[in-house]
Parts: C-alpha cells; sequence; structure tokens
C-alpha cells in the first residue's frame, strides 16, 4: 500500500498524467477507469502498472488481464491525487504507447480513413474518435497535431475508442504522400469551391480530411484534393464543431458504401 504523495512512483505517474512532453519522452501514457482499461487490455496494449484504490473499487468487478504487471494498491489520498476524473472507479494504469507509424499502418482494401489537420481540443479528438469507431473508420491520422493523442481528456471523451481504432500522428507532408502512394483519394472539407458531402461518391479508398474549426485546412491539403466537400449551412452560423462534421461525413461514407440512400 502506497501512501505518500511523495513517492517516486507516484510523482511519475503524476507528471504523465500532466505534462504531454514527458509522456512522448517517455513512451507512456496513463489509462483511468475500468472500462477503458479493459478496451486497453483487449487491444493488446502494453499495461505496466496497474494502482489500485480499495476504497473506491466495486466489489464483484474484478479487473482481469493484469498477471503480466505490477499491481499495486494506493490509499486514497493518494489516488485522488493522481486520479484525473472528478468520479473515478479507483482503477488507473500507465501503458506503453505503441507507436504505430504510417509505414505500419494496415489498411483493408478501399479504407475508409478520417485526418485531422491541427486539432486543437483533447475533447473534440476524443469525439471524433468516439464516432470513427462507431462507423467502422480503419484509421483516425492526426496531422500536425496541437494536442497529445493520449491526453487523458481524449481517452476519457472518445470513450476508450482510441484503442480500437488506430490512430497515429505525423506531419501533413507524410500524410499526403502516403495517401497518394496507396490511391486513396483525398476529400478536403471547406467551403471554397466546393459541392454538397452527399454529391460526392466515397464507395472507393476514401480519406476525409477536416481542418480546425477557426481557420480550416491549409493550402498543401487544398492543393492536394481529389475533391472539395461541404456540408450546407442553413442558419447564420457558417461552421459545425469538428467532431460533428467528422461524424456527418463519416456516416455518409457508411450510407454509401452500405448502398442505402
Amino acid at each position: 500500500m502506497l501512501s505518500s504523495p511523495q513517492n517516486k512512483r507516484i510523482k511519475e505517474l503524476f507528471l504523465l498524467q500532466q505534462k504531454s512532453s514527458h509522456r512522448r519522452q517517455q513512451g507512456m501514457f496513463v489509462v483511468e477507469g475500468r472500462r477503458e482499461l479493459r478496451q486497453c487490455l483487449d487491444a493488446g496494449y502494453a499495461v505496466e502498472s496497474v494502482y489500485l484504490c480499495p476504497d473506491l473499487l466495486q466489489s464483484g468487478e474484478p479487473v482481469g488481464g493484469l498477471n503480466r504487471c505490477i499491481v499495486t494498491e494506493v490509499s486514497r489520498s493518494v489516488y485522488e491525487k493522481i486520479a484525473y476524473r472528478g468520479s473515478t472507479e479507483g482503477v488507473v494504469a500507465v501503458v506503453r504507447q505503441p507507436g504505430l507509424r504510417l509505414d505500419s499502418l494496415s489498411l483493408p482494401p478501399s479504407p475508409l480513413v478520417v485526418v485531422l489537420e491541427s486539432v486543437e481540443k483533447p475533447g473534440n479528438l476524443g469525439a471524433v474518435l468516439r464516432s470513427a469507431d462507431a462507423s467502422g473508420v480503419d484509421a483516425v491520422i492526426v496531422c500536425d497535431p496541437l494536442c497529445d493523442i493520449y491526453n487523458p481528456n481524449t481517452i476519457r471523451a472518445s470513450i476508450g475508442a482510441v484503442f480500437t481504432v488506430p490512430c497515429l500522428s505525423c506531419t501533413s507532408e507524410e500524410c499526403i504522400d502516403f495517401l497518394k502512394r496507396h490511391d486513396i483519394r483525398i476529400l478536403t472539407a471547406q467551403l471554397q469551391d466546393s459541392h454538397p458531402y452527399y454529391d460526392t461518391p466515397m464507395t472507393s479508398a476514401t480519406a476525409i480530411v477536416m481542418g480546425t474549426e477557426s481557420t480550416g485546412l491549409t493550402a498543401p491539403w487544398r492543393q492536394a484534393a481529389d475533391a472539395h466537400i461541404r456540408i450546407p449551412m442553413l442558419g447564420n452560423l457558417d461552421s459545425l464543431n469538428v467532431s460533428v462534421s467528422a461524424a456527418i461525413l463519416m456516416y455518409e461514407a457508411v450510407r454509401q458504401r452500405m448502398g442505402k440512400g
């Protein structure tokens, strides 16, 4: 039982929770919650250590599959320091980042890929991942990110979909080159010089590319696009939240691929 917040392992875990630079340096991240840890284990991630708070664990719901990692009990006061969420289940784990890269990404024939350029908010990224899981997207690629894939808010907002959908980060130039080499059609979501999304075919290998809500996509993406698509805006505003827009476009691809309409 660890009862001191000054313990070296507790300090390290706290740094992993709070600092993206430390997560990148160590190649580790933190998972909090029973459901998220279960999905992490089922996806084959390497769990290094788990911290359990007996006062908060729900009886009759053990966390299985932890025989290959260090399991440590912590006091409630220590757990409250390392827990990111206000409401919690008494489970925090330190997990190794998978190090997924573009050149190791395995895609099926006619894949559906979602690309996010310079996404800023972890909650938006998490919401996109959740919709990507629901709509059967084959990969989410985050280009020139301004937030961390393994930010605790990303994991929380994705409800664990960060573990079920292949997700990686790279530069826009690397991603454009990858999509072109694999004959994946690039559809950029933008207002200028665009056509309604429902008039654009998405049944072949397709990448749906989204930019930030404030500035949209950068010039390299606009120039690389095979088609520009837009979601009609019938009110006074000219944009939707990026996670909402992404969900609409993903499910249009699903609709087309299911042959329904």
